[in-house]
């Protein structure tokens, strides 16, 4: 199987290197029998990485450990669930398990376009079959997860304990889906640069892919942030970490895009500017993987063997070289066909939520590389920590926040004093009350406490301006069809999919922003060393520590659990079980918390140390509001299916459009 598993990722190599060569030949030169002989590519591609994917899997499941990368990432104590995941623990199996989605996205891409706007389509497969090949070759010629070990040991060295969480089973392939499936847009992007077909065609053909890669990468970033709070043991979720930066940058920009597709749909402007968005991402998602498999930056969440650092970097220059070039050279063609009537309207705020999340992303992006950088000209690596950041971001992101509440409500073209006044009157009026309510409870000694406040209130007027949005569409459906309030609210929803999807993915970030502001701004931490029987208090909790237990878990693993008592009020409140795991082979125990989370706070326990006496170290946090994060994020998830849920109405729209095109651009005749 291993042999096989080797030979397909060669035969995907080759096939993918043709596929690509004979769709630009066939557009270019109008060959429908090359168009007919490189539309097998994908398939064969497809099916090869898939043969090769299985054969690898199969060795983590049997324990085959002749190959160099199961012996790395598995042993046979390890989990079933775990020896799944051990695929993408490492560099070698992510990069394969990378093209594994990749050439799954282009299938359905092919399946989809197969028949449609020839004059796009083979170059955007071509981009993407392009793409496949650089991955390829890495993978066959520089990280082969094939590799004999010429004398197989009997076990192996067993996946990294920290990845052995739930969370890193499902964190890693979602934010893989979203930095993968930024590929399809990228790829029709370039295609309608390279075919002049620059119309808004290439934006409507991909906007399903480009809110389905925007889903998984934010979806991605808050499964990290929650493996990082369960596992990492040190009380917080985010800690601008070079990685979570790489991830964090391309949602931004996608973020961007994403609005800003609008005004091109309905006003036809910004084209350079959409370009320009939907390439940067993509560039982004390369600078991600270069981060994680560099050696440059250190990171919990960088690969060990990471020496792939300059073949992306390569790969980076010519990705930009080339947009960039396209891009002046497609810029008469580009040119918008209308513009901003008034700095009050939509489209205005739409620009001005761009140049915010840009500038959150430089800022990002600056505090990430300026470790490179200070290396490679002072010889001194000065690294950036979370005050920078904090510093930096956290105005710019209240301006986003209130963007988010003008945006959606405020008038195309020109916004005037009478739309202004019925707009935004009760959502003014919503904050002031807010304001006001807010002030004895908020002590405003600090920038923190200052910021917080502001979020607050801002979160308030978002809500209460999406409110006002939904308020009115109901009422509207319900005097002209006499239903119900759940009915009508239903209906609008239903029929309206785009705009109150995006409404509800609104709300969501609204939780998470005041989950983010009442966590940083209010949470508190203490740690004692405790005897068992002892107790202390934090902010209303009885802390009491009753004994230590000790578990052989498995053959390699042990783990040292603390049991807690939490009284509050004077009863019996919950049993916390904070402990380590202590793994054969590894040099550190492996800390996991114990979490009793509620809609007002998290209650959050360490087993910091132990001795032989039984008495233990523990930390507790007590950290606000941090579940309205993970709620805001099912919410964003809740809207953004809505928003791609297929819409009869705009299939239709579709559908004549491909008419229109085919009678217009019909397909080569064959030599």
């Amino acid at each position: 199987m291993n042999d096989i598993g080797e030979f397909t990722l060669l035969v995907a190599l080759a096939t993918a290197l043709y596929g690509c060569v004979a769709y630009v030949m066939s557009a270019r030169g109008n060959r429908i029998d090359l168009y007919l002989s490189a539309d097998k590519t994908p398939f064969i591609v497809w099916a090869c990485i898939a043969i090769s994917s299985i054969c690898l899997w199969k060795a983590f499941l049997t324990d085959d450990f002749s190959l160099q990368y199961v012996w790395a990432y598995s042993n046979r104590e390890l989990d079933t669930f775990y020896k799944v995941s051990s695929f993408w623990g490492g560099q070698k199996g992510s990069l394969l398990f990378w093209t594994l989605l990749l050439s799954t996205y282009m299938l359905v891409v092919y399946f989809q376009n197969r028949s449609k706007n020839l004059r796009v389509v083979p170059y955007a497969m071509a981009i993407m079959l392009a793409i496949l090949v650089f991955f390829l070759f890495l993978i066959n010629f520089s990280t082969n997860p094939f590799e004999r070990i010429p004398l197989p040991p009997e076990d192996g060295r067993g996946l990294n304990p920290l990845l052995q969480n739930y969370w890193m089973v499902i964190h890693p392939p979602t934010l893989y889906l979203g930095y993968v499936g930024f590929t399809v847009p990228f790829a029709f992007a370039v295609a309608a640069l390279i075919s002049k077909n620059l119309d808004d065609g290439w934006i409507r053909m991909t906007r399903k892919w480009t809110l389905i890669s925007w889903f998984f990468l934010c979806m991605g970033n808050l499964f990290g942030a929650s493996w990082a709070y369960v596992e990492l043991g040190w009380g917080g979720y985010w800690a601008w970490d070079p990685v979570e930066n790489a991830a964090f940058m391309p949602l931004l920009i996608a973020t961007a895009f994403l609005h800003s597709v609008m005004i091109q749909e309905k006003k036809d402007m910004m084209k350079v500017w959409n370009m320009s968005l939907i390439l940067l991402t993509f560039a982004m998602t390369i600078f991600g993987t270069f981060i994680t498999r560099s050696g440059l930056i250190q990171s919990v969440h960088t690969f060990d063997e990471a020496t792939l650092g300059y073949y992306f970097l390569a790969f980076l220059f010519v990705i930009i070289v080339a947009c960039v070039a396209l891009i002046i050279l497609r810029l008469p063609l580009l040119k918008s066909a209308n513009e901003l009537d008034s700095f009050l309207s939509r489209e205005s705020s739409f620009l001005f939520n761009n140049l915010v999340l840009l500038g959150i992303a430089f800022a990002t992006f600056w505090g990430t590389i300026f470790p490179i950088i200070s290396e490679a000209v002072r010889g001194v690596k000065i690294t950036v920590g979370p005050p920078f950041y904090n510093q930096v971001n956290v105005p710019i992101g209240l301006a986003l926040l209130a963007l988010i509440g003008i945006g959606p409500v405020i008038a195309w073209r020109r916004a005037t004093l009478s739309n202004l006044k019925k707009n935004f009157l009760k959502p003014l009026i919503a904050a002031i009350v807010a304001a006001v309510v807010l002030y004895p409870f908020i002590p405003l000694g600090s920038r923190t406490e200052i910021y917080t406040y502001t979020t607050f209130v801002l979160c308030v007027f978002v809500l209460a301006s999406i409110g006002t949005e939904f308020y009115k569409g109901t009422v509207s459906r319900m005097g002209l069809h006499e239903e119900s309030v759940v009915g009508a609210l239903a209906t609008v929803t239903w029929r309206n999919k785009r705009r109150y999807g995006g409404y509800i993915v609104h709300i969501g970030v609204v939780l998470i922003f005041a989950g983010i502001a009442g966590s940083q701004a209010y949470g508190t931490h203490t740690e004692k060393h405790l005897q068992p029987g002892e107790s202390f208090e934090i902010r209303g909790y009885t802390i009491k520590y009753e004994k230590l237990i000790a578990v052989e878990a498995t053959n390699i693993k042990t783990r040292i659990i603390a049991q807690l008592a939490v009284e509050r009020d004077g009863r019996r409140y919950w049993t916390g079980h904070p402990e380590k795991e202590f793994y054969k082979g590894q040099n550190q125990p492996v800390s996991e918390v114990d979490v009793l989370s509620t809609w007002k706070e998290d209650l959050y326990m360490i087993l910091a140390d132990f001795r032989e006496d039984e008495s233990a170290t523990i930390k507790v946090y007590v950290n606000p509001m941090v579940s309205w994060m993970w709620t805001g994020g099912w919410i964003i998830a809740f809207g953004t299916m809505i928003s791609m849920w297929p819409d009869r109405l705009e299939q239709r729209r579709r559908l004549d459009r491909v008419r229109k095109q085919e009678q217009l651009f019909p397909a080569p005749a064959q030599e």
